[in-house]
């Protein structure tokens, strides 16, 4: 839970549907009856607004759990499987995870307790693909990937890795992105949720308009890019060099896009200045947890009309958005997706135009 947000009693209560509430760390908010939970939901991005002096009205949340997650990392410690329990060093040991989806559910925990058992205490990175799981794991022990290869044999994921180095690879795991199918890279990053991934994409494409040509910043693999690519020209830059490569891939293989023009930068280091981005109808940026405040400075200094900003992180959202209204922008819409269900975070899409 982020370290600002204090729990409030729900005036309204539920019934925990999770036998591990209230001892494992994953979820605080189950016991929260509806009402509760998506007035504590506003409330996380309309309290970071007013702490940055950001005066906007907030749009109602958008709930946007879908199936469940379909990214997860589970942990294995001696003979526990699973996470991490609350305000705790300690491991629980669980057997299934209902917040996951189907795929993962039950089969998270059940694929890493063979793989401990073979290789010892590690770290299980899973996500569910389109084309079947990606299983990554991590150890700090040194481990030859070949004691893992006749497991993986039996598991039948589409991929497995051990600390980044291919152990087995049925097909490749890959998603759905508009009209493209994207390759995953080893490690990459993906929203929470499917569901989550399009409501934040149409929220970009409906701030972004009939923009010609637009900047995506902090772009990944290309969630919003290949989308906006269908009507519009698209410069993509990200310090992920296998995201890029996976996005110029998938460019390749697409037809019916717009020129994308996919670079590797460090937009922490090596923000775009105005004069680059003025070149843009609209800048979109992702930013991780940390925000874009150098980006949005640079921003504030630039004659694009439209930004759409988008965030894991209300107080990072907030503190940029102070910088592009300090800059000449005005915020005209706020709205709050709420993909990580049960939990004290919330993602925020705004809108800013001059």
């Amino acid at each position: 839970m982020p370290p600002s947000v204090s729990l409030p009693e729900p005036a309204d209560r539920a019934e925990p549907f999770c036998p591990y509430f209230g001892t494992c760390g994953g979820c605080t908010l189950q016991h929260f009856g509806p009402p509760s939970y998506m007035a504590f939901k506003q409330e996380l991005v309309e309290s970071a607004l007013r702490h940055a002096h950001v005066e906007t009205s907030v749009l109602p949340v958008i709930e946007a759990h879908g199936d469940g997650r379909r990214r997860a990392t589970v942990h294995a410690r001696g003979k526990a499987v699973g996470y991490m329990a609350a305000r705790s060093h300690d491991l629980l040991d669980i057997a299934a995870c209902p917040i996951l989806v189907p795929a993962l559910e039950q089969r998270a925990m059940s694929m890493t307790r063979p793989i401990a058992a073979t290789i010892g205490d590690c770290d299980v990175a899973f996500t569910a693909t389109d084309t079947g799981l990606d299983v990554a794991v991590k150890t700090e022990r040194t481990v030859k990937p070949e004691r893992l290869t006749l497991l993986a044999q039996r598991l039948k994921p589409a991929r497995l890795t051990l600390n980044g180095e291919i152990v087995l690879q049925s097909r490749p795991p890959a998603i759905k992105i508009g009209k493209a199918v994207v390759e995953i890279p080893i490690a990459s990053f993906l929203q929470a949720t499917a569901m989550a991934e399009r409501a934040l994409a149409k929220l970009v494409l409906e701030g972004v308009g009939s923009a010609k040509s637009v900047a995506d910043l902090f772009c990944g693999l290309g969630p919003f890019s290949l989308r906006l690519a269908e009507t519009a020209r698209v410069y993509a830059a990200d310090a992920d060099r296998p995201g890029i490569a996976a996005l110029q891939n998938a460019v390749r293989h697409t037809r019916g896009l717009k020129p994308v023009t996919a670079q590797v930068r460090d937009l922490f280091r090596e923000a775009l200045v105005p004069t680059e981005l003025n070149a843009y109808d609209a800048v979109v940026f992702d930013p991780p947890r940390a925000g874009a405040e150098a980006q949005a400075r640079e921003l504030a200094k630039s004659r694009v009309k439209t930004i759409v900003a988008v965030s894991c992180e209300p107080r990072t959202f907030a503190r940029d958005a102070a910088i592009l209204i300090a800059g000449g922008y005005r915020l005209d819409q706020v709205t709050p997706v709420d993909q990580f269900a049960w939990s004290t975070h919330v993602e925020v899409v705004g809108v800013f135009r001059r």
